[in-house]
């Protein structure tokens, strides 16, 4: 059993650990093993370790079915071993100093957050090193006896290779990597420009009864702090512009109100809708001016005759609200208050409370991935979203003269478009791009030559908010094949719907995109 005299943390303080171990180099290349961590940890900062059985971590996070059989299928328990193992390694190498450290104790999931003085010793069943085997010695063989003479050309020939296997050590030694944030100089990553703040998270789905862990690994409650309204589940499938339709098939809906406690401090606020019963195709038929509603935070309007098809561009489809410098008032709450103006009542699906910035929107990182990435820097990059349109493909072709070849192996193609939310300001983006489907004579690598016919390649454009930003763009031309070719559009501004609303129009073939940062100037 776990030891019950563990010493309590800050909660504050395991989050920072959590994040440090998350961007560090031992776990940027193990997405998945991220993932598990991430969402053991985040159940327990819930308090929700009683839903951490093997069941529920084969279903919420390797995406098994609910038919699933712990006796035929050991998935959960071969990822946590070796996240056991994984762990060990970090805190004997990038994170031996740390004074806090995270465990997966053997024969349990619920993860352990522990000071320590010292770096402990690695246990055998977490890190199993095969002994080396026995070698049988070799026979004895006559052994000539050596002159001093001879014993002094001996030593110096030694002597002179030693130094010599010195020299080339030196010579080939590699450069120092770049510490590693821990939770001690963590904060250098908060301040730089393109960090992430580190914090108290809350997310809540509006009108569920249970929680959900979306594609990110981050953790969802279900529905706490309202008043008034009622909960409302929808029985729509797809939900376009995400991959986590589950965070918008509940809803609260009437008049109602969210108090929800926070500690002093600057936050950012995502209010997330989906409009599911109005629509050409839903039960209640109708679709712009079906729904209208305003919502307020501690007195203060966010959200003015509001319509949820409007601003999404249609029914079934994602649309999130976001605001910045969002502060608790003088009682410790956030007070949200939604109102009816015409129409159907006001709704909600989701709210989400991320540490925020002074002045200014976080950092927001897409990878072309169903899952979250952390780069070669330490950045987190979050699992393919916002999009609608285009489908995602991966290559086994390495990227070659890249900072970060791994992040280079996926792609979303086709004729798609990305609605990023983001609060009024200015924004740069950074487009990640890379041909591996084209060699340099424009022929389709993927398809037999001989029913190709003339060679063609690739050309495309971006636009943002209809206009064009990023004009006739050819891979090889410019990049060569499998070469990462990354592209910088400052000044953008969000569009009347809070968007930056980002097309990628074929023009010869398919566009492409492997990853998409968008930062504020």
């Amino acid at each position: 059993m776990p030891s019950t005299a563990v010493q309590p943390v800050n909660l504050e303080l395991e989050r920072a650990e959590l994040q440090s171990v998350l961007g560090s180099p031992t776990f940027a290349r193990c997405p998945t093993l991220a993932h598990l961590l991430s969402y053991l940890c985040e159940k327990t900062f819930a308090g929700e370790t009683a839903q951490i059985k093997e069941y529920s971590v084969a279903l919420d996070v390797f995406g098994r079915r609910d038919t699933f059989d712990q006796d035929t299928d050991s998935i959960v328990r071969v990822q946590v071993n070796r996240l056991r193992k994984r762990l060990a390694e970090y805190y004997a190498s990038e994170g031996a100093s740390h004074e806090l450290r995270i465990s997966i104790p053997v024969g349990h999931y619920v993860p352990l957050f522990e000071k320590t003085a010292a770096a402990p010793k690695l246990s055998e069943d977490v890190l199993e090193t095969p002994a080396a085997p026995e070698i049988e010695p070799p026979p004895e063989t006559f052994k000539p006896k050596l002159g001093r003479r001879t014993w002094l050309v001996f030593a110096g020939a030694i002597a002179l290779a030693i130094l010599a296997v010195i020299g080339l050590g030196l010579h080939k030694r590699e450069k120092p990597r770049p510490p590693v944030a821990s939770s001690q100089n963590l904060q250098a990553l908060i301040d730089a420009p393109a960090g992430l703040p580190v914090g108290d998270e809350v997310r809540i789905l509006a009108g569920a009864s249970r929680s959900y862990v979306d594609r990110a690994g981050k953790l969802w409650s279900p529905d706490a702090y309202f008043s008034g309204g009622k909960g409302v589940r929808s029985t729509v499938q797809h939900i376009w512009r995400t991959q986590d339709a589950n965070i918008y098939r509940s809803s609260r809906q009437g008049d109602f109100q969210y108090d929800i406690p926070l500690k002093p401090g600057v936050y950012e606020l995502h209010l997330h809708f989906s409009e599911t019963f109005y629509g050409p195709e839903e039960i209640g038929n109708g679709g712009e001016g079906s729904r209208v509603m305003t919502a307020t935070a501690n007195g203060k309007l966010l959200l003015n005759d509001f319509d949820v098809v409007l601003d999404a561009g249609g029914s079934r489809t994602a649309d999130v609200k976001v605001f910045t410098g969002i502060s608790p008032g003088h009682d410790g709450q956030l007070h949200l208050s939604f109102s009816s103006v015409r129409g159907g009542s006001a709704m909600l699906s989701a709210i989400e409370i991320l540490p925020g910035l002074k002045d200014t929107q976080r950092p927001l990182r897409i990878v072309t991935r169903d899952v979250p990435y952390y780069s070669n820097d330490s950045r987190w990059w979050g699992p393919d979203t916002y999009f609608k349109g285009g489908q995602l493909s991966s290559s086994d072709d390495p990227a070659l003269d890249a900072d970060d070849p791994e992040m280079y192996e996926t792609e979303r193609w086709g004729h798609f478009s990305y609605a990023i939310p983001v609060a009024p300001g200015r924004y740069s983006a950074t487009f990640h791009f890379i041909e591996h489907r084209f060699d340099a004579t424009n022929r389709d690598r993927y398809h037999d030559s001989s029913e190709q016919g003339e060679a063609r390649g690739r050309l495309f454009s971006v636009f943002c908010n209809g206009k064009a930003i990023l004009q006739n763009v050819d891979l090889i031309k410019e990049a060569g094949q499998n070469r990462p070719l990354i592209r910088e559009v400052s000044g953008l501004q969000p569009n009347a719907q809070g968007k930056l609303l980002l097309e990628f129009v074929p023009l010869i073939n398919y566009a492409t995109v492997t990853a998409i940062e968008i930062v504020p100037e």
